[in-house]
């Protein structure tokens, strides 16, 4: 399986890139994973602006012919088992290229959140985006682990 994971800004905390690189190498086995980053703007002089243009960034990176799953706080609710199921009914229907896309401070653009053909929420509670990508990567390794009846998951 393939996966991609389209992110706003980059993470400019060594604990940030620390705690992404190890779930990068943990999720090696199970599936290819790239991460592109596209640049974020300043969103505290013009939002909408902003947003606009981190939107046409992420529309431009996300692969052809993907399954696209945005976080966004008002997304599907999924257990860390539905998850997994997910990822499974990709594979087994033969869909073998999932890109997520994790916003920036201000979220994702409208056109952004169109383009998605999932929206997936980490929960009701507004998490910083560089912390919403490290959950999110440990949530898809954990959902192979899962799938594999491996004991990580317990």
């Amino acid at each position: 399986m393939r996966i991609t994971l389209v992110a706003v800004g980059r993470l400019k905390e060594a604990h940030w890139r620390d705690a992404a690189a190890e779930y990068l190498k943990r999720l090696r086995p199970y599936a290819s994973v790239d991460v592109i980053e596209v640049l974020d703007r300043d969103v505290t002089r013009d939002e909408a602006r902003a947003l606009a243009e981190e939107g046409t960034d992420v529309l431009r990176a996300l692969p052809e012919g993907a399954h696209v799953i945005a976080l966004e706080i008002r997304g599907r609710r999924l257990s860390s088992e539905e998850l997994a199921d997910e990822i499974a009914a990709h594979m087994v229907e033969g869909r073998s290229h999932v890109a997520f896309v994790v916003g920036g401070a201000a979220g994702l653009s409208h056109e952004a959140l169109a383009r998605a053909d999932t929206r997936l929420s980490l929960g009701p509670m507004t998490l910083p985006h560089q912390l919403a990508r490290i959950v999110l990567l440990e949530q898809v390794y954990r959902s192979f682990r899962i799938l594999r009846n491996e004991p990580y998951h317990r």
